[in-house]
């Protein structure tokens, strides 16, 4: 993804992402991110039809892996998606764990065509990013990026189902039976993620 980038992208737009990932790396983690063994925040969402639902009822009593993603217009996100689909889907599925993905966008817009189509875990809508805010997860790009973003022909607020140009950090949750918040793996440079093995290593902490 790098490598294609810098062979696409202008050299300001590219300057922009370079360095907006730099200062996330040394940010890192944000303090207020939620604990392990603390309940996992929920909200109103809505699913990829649009009807109303939560986490809690997508979960329907199952263990769930939770994957918190920017958008369908982030080709990380996509990246991320289709690997957790060919690489945890299967094996989650095995398990009985549901694995759930959740983005601000709007229904119509959080997923591409393609993974309507490919994409069998559920994937939700989150309006507002209720649960990425109580998660501690919630940041926003800077202006420069924005400004980038737009050259590109992304507007967030027009994206966002909120309207607003807040984002989730990328980041995986597991969530036992209980609702309760067994791990957690939070990338605040988005251009980096979870890695399928490290969600397959932590189903242990369900046992």
């Amino acid at each position: 993804m790098h490598q294609q980038s810098a062979g696409q992208l202008p050299a300001e737009v590219l300057a922009a992402f370079q360095d907006e990932q730099q200062q996330l790396d040394a940010a890192g983690i944000p303090a207020g991110v939620a604990t392990v063994g603390s309940v996992m925040p929920d909200g109103d969402l809505l699913d990829a039809h649009g009807e109303p639902t939560t986490l809690t009822a997508a979960r329907n009593g199952r263990p769930a892996v939770v994957v918190f993603y920017r958008g369908a217009w982030c080709p990380y996100c996509n990246i991320a998606l289709r690997a957790y689909q060919e690489q945890l889907q299967p094996a989650l599925a095995t398990r009985g764990v549901a694995l759930v993905a959740i983005s601000p966008q709007t229904p119509d817009g959080s997923l591409t065509m393609q993974q309507t189509k490919e994409l069998t875990f559920t994937v939700l809508s989150d309006a507002g990013n209720q649960i990425a805010r109580r998660l501690g997860i919630l940041t926003a790009p800077t202006e420069p990026v924005r400004q980038a973003q737009a050259a590109l022909g992304l507007d967030l607020t027009t994206v966002n189902a909120d309207h607003t140009p807040a984002l989730p950090m990328p980041a995986v949750a597991l969530v036992d039976t209980a609702g309760v918040l067994r791990w957690i793996d939070v990338h605040p440079n988005y251009a980096t993620r979870t890695e399928p093995a490290a969600v397959l290593a932590a189903l242990t902490t369900l046992d």
